[in-house]
């Protein structure tokens, strides 16, 4: 029977789409990565680049993902900087900040003072949300020092339920995190039982390979932590030679460059669910006097490399 012209192009048509359907037999699915690099500035900040030069040499070096310290969102906002002009830029440069580095006083027993500090975080969140950062590190600012009084851990909870529910306003979510040299906090017991007892549905922990070596705190507790409970985690090494109480934070170095057990560790805390951003967190004179691209470029490089067999 004679084709019509109808179906030929019908023929055609039917064709030209079977053409870009994939071939599912052997179509690869894209997976989700377990582990997000993220740059913290404080591997750089030594160089005293400013916020701007940060994120270009952390976008330059490879990175995606950074955590940013708000003393030098302020310094660039007080320079004549907006948050709308922060936020294009990170969005020019391809960057998302993961969250913020920040010291307000949240958990301090004076009433007064206290009210300060929790006035300070709430400007601060409202900044951060501004520039789209929608995390915030929250360690025991004010009660760390060897002078410190204990602070009692229900009350604790409590001051960190007060700065989760100024979250519930601003979206940004305190990370309580854990500083291993404090008096307060120093322990993976501690911050699990303060963020768990705060009954807050936003709570979360921020925890670190050197902190949790400083502290004293034991793997096999790690292993307790609700797979919620950590998005973002600081990534670093240390040396043989430095006992818990010698080592400082200065002492840090490039994740795989000491014998912290960093493959254990990123194996305890891998969700299935969704990645964990993994930040370089350290303070090292040493690098702080190098070129500060090659010190982001090779911190990118050792975190990638420890991830690999994850």
């Amino acid at each position: 029977m004679p084709t019509t012209r109808r179906q030929t192009l019908a023929a055609l048509a039917s064709a030209a789409g079977a053409g870009l359907l994939p071939d599912t037999a052997n179509a690869t699915v894209a997976k989700t990565p377990a582990f997000i690099p993220c740059l913290n500035m404080s591997t750089i900040r030594g160089q005293k680049l400013g916020f701007v030069k940060e994120l270009e040499t952390a976008a330059k070096a490879g990175f995606r993902s950074v955590e940013i310290w708000i003393d030098s969102l302020q310094t660039f906002i007080k320079e004549g900087g907006t948050p709308a002009q922060a936020r294009k830029i990170m969005g020019d440069l391809g960057i998302t900040a993961e969250n913020a580095i920040g010291f307000a006083p949240w958990i301090i027993d004076d009433e007064a003072a206290r009210a300060k500090g929790v006035a300070q975080l709430k400007s601060e969140m409202e900044l951060l949300a501004q520039v789209g950062c929608m995390r915030v590190a929250t360690p025991s600012v004010g009660a760390q020092t060897p002078q410190s009084p204990r602070i009692d851990l229900l009350k604790a909870a409590e001051r960190y339920r007060a700065i989760l529910e100024i979250s519930d306003q601003t979206g940004v979510i305190p990370q309580l995190e854990l500083w291993g040299f404090s008096k307060n906090l120093n322990k993976l017991s501690e911050v699990m039982y303060v963020a768990i007892e705060s009954g807050h549905p936003s709570a979360r922990v921020l925890l670190d390979v050197y902190h949790l070596y400083k502290g004293g705190s034991s793997l096999d507790s790690l292993k307790l932590v609700g797979k919620p409970g950590v998005e973002i985690f600081h990534v670093n090494d240390y040396p043989s030679t430095l006992t818990p109480a010698a080592i400082t934070d200065a002492d840090r170095v490039y994740p795989g460059d000491g014998v912290a057990p960093i493959a254990q560790i990123l194996k305890i805390i891998k969700n299935p669910e969704r990645p964990i951003v993994l930040s370089l967190e350290v303070f090292n004179k040493t690098y702080y006097a190098q070129d500060a691209l090659a010190v982001a470029k090779t911190g990118l490089a050792k975190i990638n490399k420890v991830i690999a067999g994850i």
